[in-house]
């Protein structure tokens, strides 16, 4: 099992430390990952789709604060206050979809279409497998595993080609970070 410690720390505040919080969010998107891994290896179908959603969520929160000078620049007025007081430091799933589009406008490809399958994998949380796709994309929980496993490439993607490199020129990426990182990429090969 996976050391779960750090996803019990409080964040640090966004607004006073951006670095500091797109630090521990990223560990916490790796984190996430991880476990949902382990609980689809487990046949928990359902709580791993809740993880990997986490996960994903984690990670926007981490490149939205990384790129907060960024995305200040590219918002109006009323637009920064919800971002810097609500979007920033809760990620709120109904915005969620709106906060992935903004992050691929900063030049990270097919973001929004990431966005929207984590989505997706939050819903089966909820309602699990569903034959006649009311209440759920998955008709099966092949098809939910399928994008549990592939939101979680993703996410060791992201990190390691995008995220690792920003936090690392800040003095922020840790050795719990490269732990996880490896043991993430590590899970997925098998």
């Amino acid at each position: 099992m996976v050391a779960t410690e750090a996803l019990e720390k409080p964040l640090p505040k966004p607004r006073r430390d951006p670095v500091g919080y797109a630090a521990a969010r990223t560990l916490e998107s790796l984190l996430e990952a991880l476990l949902a891994l382990e609980f689809l290896d487990k046949g928990y179908t359902r709580n791993a789709a809740g993880k990997a959603f986490q996960a994903w969520r984690a990670l926007t929160a981490a490149i939205l604060s990384l790129e907060r000078g960024r995305v200040l620049g590219r918002l109006r007025d009323e637009e920064r206050r919800w971002f810097t007081e609500k979007g920033l430091p809760r990620v709120p799933s109904t915005r969620l979809k709106a906060l992935g589009q903004l992050v691929e406008e900063l030049g990270y490809p097919s973001y929004a279409a990431y966005t929207a399958i984590a989505l997706d994998l939050h819903d089966y949380q909820y309602h699990g497998p569903d034959p006649d796709a009311e209440l759920s994309k998955y008709t099966s929980r092949g098809e939910a595993a399928k994008d549990i496993v592939y939101v979680a490439r993703r996410i060791a993607e992201l990190i390691e080609g995008r995220v690792k490199p920003l936090l690392d020129a800040r003095g922020a990426w840790s050795d719990a970070h490269e732990a996880a990182l490896r043991r993430l990429k590590d899970l997925l090969k098998a």
